[in-house]
């Protein structure tokens, strides 16, 4: 595809919004929230902001210079760099690939929980009747009801992955229609996705806003806003607290995927990338802290709820047991009653000593909840218990919608701009042809996580398609650039699009310390992998209500080994492939070229 004939954004702020909605996603809702609780609150910040600079936003910067000097897709565009880098692109888009089958399952239990707001009690607040109405179902009370909804209703999940069980026809559908909304939004490329993103990049903001507002008037709220900026400095001096900083901040900003390559191809030459790079990377990164404020009110509302509900408890077992009246005791002097009566009446304490529960708002502060459970159960039963619940309800998912809608986008554009750039299939197939067609396939091959044991497999892919893998894509990434293609050459490049060279700051990131924290990464999970053992996962056991811990069956090990090396193995494969066709052919090895010798004849 020639550059004259390839559209390009209507404007630099359609692009800028395009890799807002594409970086600011889920992650940023449940991911982090998680990481600051689990690492010392408000102290998370330093490591994260650190990683920020040093690794995120040159990393950032240098996608978008590739695809914008380029014009051409992550397959293209590495290609075109050097036929032996072709398979660093293909890598790409399969684990980008990988990322949309799991990534839009998300999408449609969104769409199931929104659908069953539109109710006048929320599904999720009570348990249902059991079969004979003698009383409720026993796994929820065994549970909780937001529990049984999601584990029952949402996944009516299996006891182990080897159940699987038929297809749960609602969450299929909630799959067809989230494929099918991901199609229309891409359907005529940039054309369509353009004028989305003006949509999907902000609306979530607005719903924030009003969440975060409702979120400070709630009771207990400010707990845990108090809990999230407490810092717990003895944290910095945890490697595991770096590590998973810059993990963060790597896989929050979608490097790799080929998504931003995809997007800045479609930029004019001399689009200042270098501003909006430092621009989309501190939106993200202030969205993430944003929505971290917003979780804390609602986890310090819910939290303050469970504590509160505790101390009630123990209120009433106390009056019951030595005839106290309300007047005497309240949930404010609980624990000094529960004390006192310890001392001066130990024997009759005794009966009741095992019915005591030690309740702690700090405790249940503490208590870490990342990933699905966060969003479709700590959030539910928070939203369940505030008042005109089906508005909040209704907002909430929307705004999950929303943010994952708009890194469906980009994760969808990795995959067809490099489809669209291949000749072959470009001459045969309309643009709209091979979009459609990429979502039906991602449509179908998604249908097995709406099965019975479909969750788990979602994990798996979720643990295991996108993590090792990515870190190696970027890796490769910045090497190839720095000491393989040259950084003056990129330098020089670089110059011709921004009228300068870039500055020392750009030049120190790219050449040494990227590169040096990517390969500590590398080799921290490698030693996490190793180390780890057997892969294991959280089966739903519906008798004890709860989670438990089980290993992959070795089928599942096998598939595990599978989505590890099928993406990385593409790199060395192509670059044999290629060695082998030029001996074969007699042909010299190709020097390298400047990237703008290359593009020019594209």
């Amino acid at each position: 595809m020639s550059k004259e004939a390839r559209p390009s954004w209507d404007s630099p702020t359609q692009f800028v919004l395009a890799c807002v909605s594409y970086a600011v996603g889920l992650g940023n809702v449940w991911r982090f929230p998680y990481l600051c609780q689990m690492h010392g609150g408000g102290g998370f910040l330093i490591p994260y902001l650190l990683m920020l600079v040093l690794e995120g936003i040159p990393l950032f910067c240098m996608e978008l210079a590739i695809g914008q000097r380029m014009r051409l897709g992550c397959v293209g565009a590495w290609s075109a760099i050097s036929p032996y880098l072709g398979g660093l692109g293909i890598a790409s888009v399969v684990t980008s690939v990988y990322l949309s089958l799991y990534y839009n399952i998300i999408n449609a239990w969104s769409f199931w929980y929104l659908f069953h707001s539109f109710q006048p009690v929320l599904p999720w607040s009570e348990c249902p009747v059991n079969s004979n109405r003698s009383g409720y179902v026993e796994e929820c009370e065994v549970a909780s009801p937001t529990q049984y909804f999601f584990y029952r209703e949402t996944l009516n999940i299996s006891s182990s992955i080897d159940e699987n069980g038929g297809v749960h026809m609602g969450v299929a559908l909630c799959l067809l229609l989230a494929w099918v909304i991901v199609f229309l939004f891409v359907v005529r490329g940039i054309k369509s996705t353009g004028k989305v993103v003006y949509f999907t990049a902000t609306f979530p903001y607005l719903v924030l806003i009003i969440y975060l507002i409702r979120g400070f008037t709630l009771h207990g709220a400010w707990n845990g806003v108090k809990y999230m900026f407490t810092p717990k400095l003895d944290q910095l001096a945890n490697p595991q607290t770096w590590i998973n900083a810059a993990t963060q901040i790597f896989f929050s900003l979608g490097l790799g995927f080929g998504s931003l390559i995809a997007f800045a191809s479609y930029n004019h030459q001399n689009n200042d990338f270098e501003k909006q790079a430092v621009a989309v990377s501190l939106i993200n990164s202030g969205t993430s802290v944003f929505a971290c404020m917003v979780t804390f009110a609602i986890y310090g509302f819910k939290a303050t709820l469970n504590y509160e509900s505790c101390l009630e408890r123990m209120k009433l077992l106390l009056i019951n047991t030595f005839d106290l009246s309300e007047s005497d005791i309240s949930i404010d002097n609980v624990t000094i009653w529960i004390s006192d009566l310890n001392h001066t009446n130990p024997e009759m304490f005794s009966s009741i000593a095992s019915k005591i529960e030690d309740c702690s708002l700090e405790a249940e502060l503490d208590t870490a909840v990342e990933g699905t459970g966060l969003a479709f159960i700590v959030y539910s039963e928070a939203i369940k218990n505030m008042p005109v619940s089906q508005l909040w309800s209704v907002l909430y998912f929307i705004m999950l919608l929303l943010l994952g809608m708009g890194s469906m986008l980009g994760n969808i554009t990795a995959i067809i701009t490099p489809l669209g750039d291949l000749k072959i299939l470009s001459r045969t197939f309309s643009n709209e042809t091979i979009n459609g067609l990429v979502c039906l396939v991602c449509l179908l091959l998604g249908l097995g996580f709406t099965t019975r044991s479909g969750s788990y497999w979602f994990t798996m892919f979720n643990d295991y398609g996108a993590t090792l893998s990515l870190l190696f894509i970027v890796l490769f990434e910045v090497v190839s650039v720095c000491y393989i293609y040259g950084l003056k050459r990129f330098e020089k490049d670089i110059e011709d699009m921004l009228g300068h060279r870039p500055n020392w700051y750009w030049r120190v990131m790219w050449a040494v310390v990227s590169p040096v924290l990517l390969i500590t990464l590398f080799i921290f999970y490698i030693i996490s992998y190793i180390q780890g053992g057997t892969p294991t996962y959280q089966a739903w056991d519906k008798d004890l209500g709860r989670s438990v811990v089980k290993e992959y069956p070795p089928y599942g090990q096998a598939f595990i080994a599978l989505l590890l090396v099928s993406s990385l193995s593409c790199i060395p494969l192509v670059a044999l492939y290629e060695l082998c066709k030029r001996k074969h052919r007699g042909q010299p090895i190709r020097q390298r070229q400047t990237v703008s010798t290359v593009s020019s004849g594209l």
